[in-house]
């Protein structure tokens, strides 16, 4: 864990908060301090969660599992109560690090720990069943639990080792920029912020700035205000971000050419799902260094980037130093395995990796120069009555791009033609306006792949109300479920 120290000098500031700001020995001793707590419980080796805001002790809090061999359980804050307790159970969780004790003993951690921090320690009174037994709990210092398409929560086993050498690999990749600050947009419980945001700042010794996500912008589990995220990246004159594509969005539709609010960045990269095309050459057109990259919990977060070294628009970049893949006859993304476990399933059993290659359920393919592109989901694909093959998400990109649609979902399997379900970027924008934009786009598209039905939907997908994961990724099955009366009417008459 240590390594990333050798870069950093003794009085240099490597995490702030806006208030307060911490050099390698003021996160040293506090990440003593949290060792030491984690050592007098009274089950010193089992599970601990992490249920806060953003902030510098929640990274002090995950190097100091690290330290003693821990593993740490960050539980989104966009999760249900249901949800919360299906990954306590499962993961063995002893004890929890929260600053609201009403919260804490809901979820049954009723005895406080000694601890002393703006975050506590509560313990559980009994030892629960679930992973504490287990023989390779030592491999795993991180369980990322990822909204799936079912209500409870999937658990992905990762080790220190196979989350820093993603932030190493990334360190080297985006060296030459010489990246001093790092501003975390996204919550420290998506992985995609603790490593490729955390772990990748601490690597090249840029100074993490970790403050609340209501200062960046971020409210609940889907409400952004791009002005109020521009506002702390010239107020920290931040040069590295992490945003999801539709936070990328909102900040191009809020944002003016060259706007000096931005002028600090020297990359923002984008991932969590697709991003559109026409998007990418939006914001690059008003002066934001956006690059696009892919990635999956199962492989610690990022696989594959486009650097301004190397970039190539519409791809997600070429694939980490640390990272071997290959795509199979049936045009789907396969990531050479590192033997170690991958899934907690259902109660108390780890899933060891099977096989030499990782199957990711992505569809893509590579260019002659290593560029990797994403084509879509392999589970997505549609079938028409005519036997088309259809990924939803080339028409959705398309959706997308054209700016008036802040999500949108195609549907049509087994029907003649394909439908979408729209959630409208503008409240005011009208059923004209949306016809206008959907005939134009169907010009760029053949005719099996044309939308040729639309509803427009009132409420946005979000993980608040289950529809999406923490990355913006659409949970179609429950999506269909929800609006199958809109859908059946929309083909009521075809």
């Amino acid at each position: 864990m240590r390594s990333w120290l050798n870069s950093i000098s003794e009085n240099q500031i490597i995490l702030s908060s806006g208030t307060e700001s911490w050099d390698k020995a003021a996160l040293l001793k506090k990440v003593s301090e949290v060792s030491e707590a984690l050592l007098n419980r009274k089950n010193p080796k089992a599970p601990a969660g992490i249920i806060a805001d953003n902030s510098m002790e929640w990274i002090a809090i995950d190097l100091a599992t690290q330290e003693i061999g821990v593993t740490l359980v960050p539980l989104p804050s966009f999760f249900t109560p249901s949800q919360w307790l299906h990954a306590i159970k499962s993961s063995g969780m002893q004890a929890i690090f929260c600053p609201q004790e009403d919260v804490a003993r809901n979820l049954g951690f009723v005895f406080q720990n000694g601890y002393v921090g703006e975050l506590k320690l509560f313990e559980s009174m009994s030892v629960l069943s679930g992973m504490v037994d287990q023989p390779n709990l030592v491999e795993v210092q991180k369980i990322t639990y990822t909204s799936g398409t079912t209500s409870e929560p999937k658990g992905v086993c990762l080790s220190t080792d196979q989350q820093w050498s993603v932030a190493q690999s990334l360190e080297e990749a985006l060296r030459t920029l010489e990246i001093k600050k790092h501003l975390n947009v996204l919550p420290l419980s998506v992985l995609l912020e603790n490593i490729a945001g955390v772990y990748t700042a601490l690597s090249c010794g840029a100074e993490n700035i970790c403050v609340p996500l209501s200062e960046v912008g971020l409210h609940g589990s889907s409400n952004f205000d791009a002005d109020a995220c521009m506002a702390a990246i010239e107020k920290y004159q931040a040069e590295s971000i992490i945003l999801l594509p539709q936070m990328l969005q909102a900040i191009v539709a809020r944002s003016t050419k060259q706007d000096p609010r931005l002028k600090s960045l020297k990359f923002v990269a984008v991932g969590g799902g697709k991003t559109p095309v026409a998007l990418i050459k939006a914001a690059k057109s008003m002066g934001i260094p956006v690059y696009e990259g892919y990635g999956l919990s199962e492989c610690a977060s990022v696989l594959a980037l486009n650097t301004p070294k190397d970039e190539r628009i519409g791809s997600v970049g070429k694939v980490l130093s640390n990272r071997t893949i290959r795509v199979s006859k049936d045009g789907e993304i396969e990531v050479k395995n590192l033997n170690l476990p991958h899934y907690l399933e259902k109660m108390d059993m780890l899933a060891a990796s099977s096989g030499e290659w990782l199957a990711t359920g992505d569809l893509g393919h590579l260019d002659d120069d290593g560029f990797l592109y994403l084509d879509g989901r392999k589970k997505n694909v549609l079938i028409t009555s005519f036997g088309r093959n259809i990924s939803p998400e080339w028409p959705e990109s398309l959706l997308l791009g054209s700016g008036l649609f802040r999500q949108a979902m195609v549907i049509g399997d087994g029907q003649a033609q394909l439908g979408a379900l729209l959630v409208k970027a503008k409240d005011d924008l009208s059923d004209e306006a949306i016809q206008t934009a959907i005939t134009s786009v169907n010009q760029s598209l053949p005719d099996y792949a044309q939308i040729k039905h639309w509803y427009s939907v009132g409420e946005p997908f979000t993980p608040g109300n289950g529809l999406a994961t923490a990355n913006g990724r659409l949970k179609r099955d429950l999506i269909k479920h929800k609006f199958n009366n809109q859908i059946e009417l929309l083909y009521a008459n075809t």
